[in-house]
């Protein structure tokens, strides 16, 4: 073989080597996620395709607002997309239509309707997130199943992707929680 051909071969080796590789560490980072049910209406909708950054947490821990994937704590084998109303050392009390965090009343421009099932107080332990749909009423979160422990969490939802009219990057609604003080 000629030592052209024989370089060509190996730079194609190469580029689909590294291709390869670049694709595996994006996979590792970035993950795409399709939800399912109507807990987060109104921001987000039923088979809606949203990418996750599963290293977001690696710098630093959840904070109010953001939008997370997790495993679900009674059956680790189902994955729930919730936003994180409360972070470790918290008190979360809920009426039937307020939430608290640490006394301060939150004002939910993200919710469908205020909604609750009762009157609760949580304490927030090391490592325990208190995470709530958007759509109140129809949301399996920690206000049945208690605050979520750190371990389950996959990664905070970063954009959506599909449909295209739902293209865009995930707000926070760091606003709503800005008076709360800083967690631990």
């Amino acid at each position: 073989m000629s030592e052209k051909r024989t370089r060509w071969i190996r730079e194609v080796i190469e580029t689909i080597a590294l291709t390869l590789l670049v694709l595996f560490l994006v996979r590792l980072v970035v993950q795409g996620f399709r939800t399912d049910g109507h807990s987060m209406d109104p921001d987000f909708h039923n088979g809606e395709y949203v990418l996750v950054n599963k290293a977001a947490f690696l710098f630093g821990p959840p904070q109010r607002g953001d939008v997370i994937v997790f495993h679900y704590p009674l059956d680790p084998h189902e994955v729930f997309i919730k936003r994180v109303i409360g972070v470790p050392g918290d008190i979360i009390h809920t009426t039937s239509t307020t939430v608290t965090v640490d006394g301060d009343q939150l004002s939910e421009p993200y919710i469908s309707a205020p909604y609750n099932y009762d009157n609760q107080t949580w304490k927030l332990g090391p490592n325990q997130y208190f995470v709530m749909g958007d759509n109140r009423e129809n949301s399996l979160d920690s206000r049945i199943w208690g605050p979520l422990d750190k371990n389950y969490i996959i990664g905070r939802v970063i954009a959506a992707y599909w449909p295209v009219s739902e293209l865009g990057i995930i707000k926070s609604y760091s606003s709503v929680f800005a008076a709360i003080r800083s967690g631990p």
